[in-house]
């Protein structure tokens, strides 16, 4: 042990001590003893679509809104017209290797015009300038913010002039509100103003008896109308509205109850918004409390996770992420990260809402980093890597909408740019659905969005075998993206196979012999694993549901045909076409890795030389400075286990931990990003369990750092629901939950076991896979 570790833990000791006798805090809980800082501090509560940051200061309490279809812009067509005429042109340019020139040309007459930008906005404050005695104000003590994950309610409590103050916030999908209650130790206590605003001061604001009504078209009409309705109930005291606020005097208790919608789904805003507050106004607190906990609980329940005890859960969660920064060990936040992003997805992405974006439902001001937009070049995806196997397949559903909304102007797309059929996206969408790409060619000239994202559709139906769902939804998609690949396949005349092109290595660069940066080619690696992943998941489906037996035929042919996966002279995957000079060689995409995670080309059963070059890739990517951003670390976590190397998967996570993480627990790029979270939480789960190759691999990537622990609840694909216990590093005790009744393929270590089930059939095993 180091000399930071070890005085680190001595302090953590001693100090554990005097706390335990105080308080239990709970091991699922981020809380700290101060208010937020800044929003980087504050803590995010959300019923799918509505969320709220909560900053927890004692007497103006801010409250930052959000509801996820508020949102700037509006349906745009902005294809370059001259793109399909000039495609074979920049195709042969860059055959013949005139990278520069195929460069410009397809800048100038491929790139859309995309004059009206769009953005995911804020949707206000709820503010609360609460009053007491002056004295009281300077004399606070016992104060904790916390967001119990357990239950998904957020609490602020503190004692000001021997009356101790508590609010509690969350927010509700049965009630579809947000739900804020404030208590006081002495009765009559609550005194305090109630408001909302939002930027820009272009809101209606009207306050009127015991409500508030809020309305804008945003972004001066280029965008949504929103409406957002609050009322409170109060329990003693008085309520006076005034042109500016409300006003609660010598309450004993208050509830305030808060709806937002917004006319991007059609509807009337404002009847919506009316009718929810009107229902949520018929329960008492205690009601939407039970409600709430239910509903929220019966999906993060699934999953249970143990790494090991610290004492680091007497501490508030900033101190434990600075002693970690120091060369603290500390378990427990591990699994409280892990947790985290599990709380997230199930607060940013329910059934018949909007995707999680990339930053989730959570942003501030109207104009978000990156627009908060869908980014398909990794970042949509990466927030959904966690969904299956973690066993929430229902918050996947929103990601599925969301393609298949891509699919109409996908195909206008696929025939006004490149005149061929099927559907194509490129690197970004938004809520506007668009699929056409704008802006510099080393971003937007990659048309793989849609095919990369058709993936998650199968994914679903590896691990649920809803065949009803792959024949209404998965496969049409699927088809789609598989016939404009097809379509988008060319020869290569110098060498016969078929290559993918124009296209990039999503955002790299690379040099030309003489020195120049360029970043298209005919073939990059990821492009064609990317295909090859679609057109095999699409021909399994296509004989699963008996259908298109012909367009099945073309997709082997195409495969067939494929430019292969190649290495390079040092023995690494080539990332393009010919063995360029990287221009960042420790750039933040590892795209040519698409086959290790989240596809599965490259595996020890099928080709260990991809394996070892894979290793050798990454290697060189972080040696070069490679895995700076949040969401890039997440990535190599996901790399490292599916190398079934848990050291390396520990190191990075560790490093996700110490540089890419905000005292909120929020992943940073910085700025804030949700991928890193939601990716981070699939890698710690790729570590514990795969099930991607054909078999149910426990312990793949167990790191030496936790030794024993247990993690049940997880999904494998096929069906199942895995228990895993462990102790010294070795497997203890192994349970099966057949959902399906299919056969299954159980791996630890070298051993190997093949089970046949019956559906609800569960299944144990000890430490050397003999059934118990």
């Amino acid at each position: 042990m180091n000399r930071i570790n070890f005085v680190l833990s001595i302090l953590f000791s001693c100090a554990a001590i005097a706390l335990k006798a105080q308080q239990s805090p709970g091991e699922l809980k981020i809380w700290f003893n101060h208010p937020a800082g800044s929003w980087n501090e504050a803590l995010p509560v959300g019923n799918g679509r509505l969320g709220a940051m909560i900053f927890g200061y004692p007497f103006a309490e801010r409250l930052q809104l959000n509801e996820e279809t508020v949102w700037s812009g509006q349906p745009a067509d902005f294809v370059n017209p001259e793109a399909k005429a000039v495609l074979p042109v920049v195709r042969k340019l860059l055959f013949e290797g005139k990278y520069i020139e195929a460069q410009k040309l397809a800048q100038e007459k491929m790139m859309g015009d995309k004059k009206e930008g769009a953005s995911y906005q804020t949707l206000g404050d709820m503010l609360l300038d609460l009053e007491v005695p002056e004295n009281a104000r300077n004399s606070i003590t016992n104060y904790r913010r916390e967001l119990d994950l357990e239950t998904a309610v957020a609490k602020v409590v503190f004692s000001a002039g021997n009356i101790t103050y508590t609010r509690e916030i969350f927010s509700s999908k049965p009630g579809e509100a947000l739900v804020v209650r404030l208590t006081a130790s002495k009765p009559g206590s609550l005194t305090f103003n109630l408001r909302l605003q939002r930027p820009g001061e272009k809101a209606l604001i009207q306050y009127s008896g015991t409500g508030i009504s809020m309305s804008e078209h945003t972004n001066s009409g280029v965008g949504v109308k929103l409406v957002s309705k609050a009322a409170l109930t109060n329990e003693g005291g008085t309520v006076q509205a005034t042109s500016t606020h409300l006003r609660v005097e010598k309450a004993d208790a208050v509830t305030i109850l808060l709806t937002a919608n917004t006319d991007y789904r059609k509807g009337d805003p404002e009847s919506l918004s009316q009718t929810q507050l009107n229902n949520a106004l018929k329960y008492a607190y205690a009601d939407h409390l039970k409600l709430h906990v239910a509903d929220y609980q019966k999906y993060f329940k699934r999953v249970n996770l143990d790494l090991g005890q610290t004492n680091g859960i007497y501490f508030p969660t900033d101190a434990r992420l600075t002693a970690m920064q120091n060369g603290n060990t500390d378990p427990q936040l591990i699994k409280l990260y892990y947790q985290f992003g599990r709380y997230l997805l199930i607060s940013s992405s329910r059934p018949g809402d909007l995707p999680a974006n990339l930053q989730g439902i959570w942003s501030d001001g109207l104009w978000a980093p990156w627009s908060a937009d869908y980014h398909i070049n990794i970042n949509i995806q990466m927030n959904y890597w966690l969904a299956e196997q973690t066993n929430l397949s229902e918050m996947h559903q929103p990601f599925f909408d969301f393609i298949e909304a891509l699919r109409p102007d996908g195909r206008k797309t696929a025939r006004d740019m490149y005149g061929m059929k099927g559907i194509v996206a490129h690197y970004t969408t938004d809520v506007w659905h668009f699929t056409e790409t704008s802006g510099n060619v080393q971003y937007a000239m990659w048309p793989m969005g849609i095919a990369w994202s058709a993936q998650h559709l199968w994914e679903h139906y590896l691990f649920t075998e809803d065949k009803a769902a792959l024949r209404s939804q998965g496969y049409p998609i699927m088809r789609e993206a598989a016939e404009f690949c097809l379509n988008w396949l060319t020869k290569n005349p110098a060498t016969g196979q078929l290559v993918s092109g124009p296209s990039t290595s999503p955002e790299n660069t690379f040099l030309t012999k003489t020195g120049e940066r360029a970043t298209m080619v005919m073939g990059p690696t990821m492009d064609h694993m990317i295909i090859r992943d679609l057109l095999e998941n699409t021909i399994a489906a296509s004989k699963i549901l008996a259908r298109d037996a012909a367009f099945r035929r073309r997709m082997e042919k195409a495969l067939g045909g494929l430019a292969p996966t190649k290495l390079g002279s040092d023995g690494r995957i080539m990332e393009w076409t010919e063995e360029f000079k990287e221009a960042d060689p420790g750039h933040r995409h590892i795209s040519h890795l698409f086959g290790l995670h989240p596809g599965r080309q490259i595996t020890s059963q099928k080709n260990p030389e991809l394996l070892a070059a894979a290793r050798k890739t990454i290697n060189h990517r972080l040696a070069n400075g490679g895995g700076h951003t949040g969401w890039s670390r997440a990535w190599i976590i996901n790399f490292f286990a599916r190398l079934q190397d848990g050291e390396q998967a520990y190191k990075n996570l560790i490093a996700l931990l110490q540089k890419s993480t905000l005292p909120n627990l929020f992943d940073t790029h910085p700025p804030f990003q949700i991928d890193g979270n939601f990716g981070a939480t699939a890698g710690i789960t790729e570590m514990l369990l795969q099930s991607h190759a054909g078999e149910i691999h426990v312990l793949p990537a167990l790191p030496a750092a936790w030794q024993k622990g247990y993690i049940h609840g997880l999904s494998a694909r096929g069906g199942f629901d895995v228990d895993i216990d462990w102790d010294n590093g070795k497997l203890t005790r192994l349970t099966i939950l057949s959902k399906l009744g299919n056969p299954g393929l159980i791996r630890f270590g070298e051993k190997t076991v093949s089970i046949s089930t019956v559906k609800g059939g569960k299944y144990a095993f000890d430490g050397n896979l003999n059934p118990l």
